[in-house]
């Protein structure tokens, strides 16, 4: 049997060693290679190699398929000084990875030479105590979560939508959640709008939210605008945020999110309800329909009544919202498909889903290749010419 240094001497003849210049030209590929960091977690806390993949080298074998499903991807992998990575390269080589080479030095010729080190986030105690049941899962993991906790999501409308939407993303740990909506809590609200309570009548509901959503998830910060959204501050509030979920129950307010969301380059997930029926779709700007491309022309009001002309099944704005905070997480982890191109339509009397495929439309006034962002309108005024 041969000894350890045996093995090692073994390994260094068998994989191929790259130095930490070539590596760093490597990153600047438009391809570049996957980076693999074998270290213990108390290492890897301490500083990376710039967008690294962790699996410490104990559970290589365990959790690398998950993490790196695509065998013929280029990997480097490296360690603290480039034993541990040459065994874990001749692992992954055993494995049937195809491309794989050694970081001669490890992250400390790395370090050495001056190249960047980013300090990934360090989830606390409590925080794996919380989000347990997220870690063990391979596509999200302590890296995943991290994602979720530095994203900003803004929903619109604390009201049917908004409120499963906030609900879930504030327990999955989304770090800054922004919230719009300048109405009141009215007693009539809860029988679908899940963030509020009956003590609270009367209480804007973006405090009410605030409260609610403060009381499940400490780790969530909360923004409020207790405004109207209009032309004037959009972009005030649109900006920051990285993705947008549409619970808004009036066409002016979708154009000129979508506007806003194309403008940005801003993921839209958008969620609408009536009676029984609802349903739900991801604009992504630039690469999808948005909503203009959908619905060219707002509809006539008789043809389109609000939920206090036309009522609402209680529970069907809790699925469909679920539906638009699902998206976004996926989104944010950047894992599935999202429903991007498709409308996910629900039939709650029947408990049936039908699904449409959504075009881009070649001569869309906002999202058509080569057009110019118009602006901002009257969106009162458009929806009111057009119907």
């Amino acid at each position: 049997m041969p000894s350890g240094k045996e093995l090692i001497w073994d390994s260094k003849r068998q994989i191929r060693e790259v130095t930490v210049e070539q590596v760093a030209r490597r990153l600047r590929e438009p391809l570049p290679p996957i980076l693999l960091d074998v270290r213990e977690s108390d290492e890897y806390v301490a500083g990376r190699l710039p967008g690294a993949v962790h699996v410490p080298r104990g559970f290589l074998e365990l959790r690398v398929e998950d993490r790196i499903p695509d065998r013929a991807k280029p990997i480097v992998v490296y360690c603290a000084a480039g034993v541990r990575s040459v065994l874990a390269a001749r692992t992954l080589q055993e494995m049937g990875y195809e491309d794989v080479a050694s970081l001669a030095g490890g992250i400390s010729r790395w370090t050495d030479a001056g190249l960047p080190v980013e300090r990934p986030r360090v989830l606390t105690a409590n925080q794996k105590e919380r989000y347990r049941r997220h870690l063990i899962i391979p596509e999200v993991g302590e890296t995943g979560q991290a994602k979720l906790l530095d994203a900003k999501v803004l929903l619109m409308g604390a009201g049917g939508l908004g409120s499963p939407a906030a609900l879930y993303l504030a327990a999955a740990g989304v770090g800054t959640l922004g919230i719009i909506d300048m109405d009141v809590v009215d007693l009539s609200n809860l029988q679908r709008q899940v963030l509020h309570t009956s003590d609270r009548v009367g209480m804007p509901k973006t405090e009410s939210a605030e409260k609610t959503l403060k009381a499940l998830n400490p780790d969530v910060k909360v923004v409020t605008f207790p405004e109207r959204l209009t032309s004037q501050n959009v972009e005030r509030i649109v900006e920051p945020f990285d993705i947008v979920l549409d619970g808004g129950d009036n066409f002016p307010t979708r154009y000129l999110l979508n506007d806003a969301c194309v403008l940005f380059g801003k993921p839209n997930v958008h969620g609408s309800i009536f009676r029984f029926d609802g349903q739900v779709t991801t604009f992504l700007p630039r690469q999808g329909p948005c909503y203009r491309c959908l619905y060219p022309q707002p509809p006539p009001p008789e043809m389109a009544p609000s939920c206090a002309e036309a009522g609402v099944l209680g529970v069907l704005p809790g699925i469909v919202g679920l539906f638009q905070a699902n998206e976004a997480i996926k989104l944010i982890l950047g894992v599935g498909e999202p429903l991007a191109g498709r409308l996910l339509t629900f039939d709650a009397l029947g408990t049936r889903f039908t699904e449409l495929k959504l075009r881009r439309d070649p001569n869309c006034p906002v999202c058509a290749e080569g057009v110019a962002f118009p602006g901002f309108i009257d969106y009162e005024q458009f929806c009111h010419l057009a119907a």
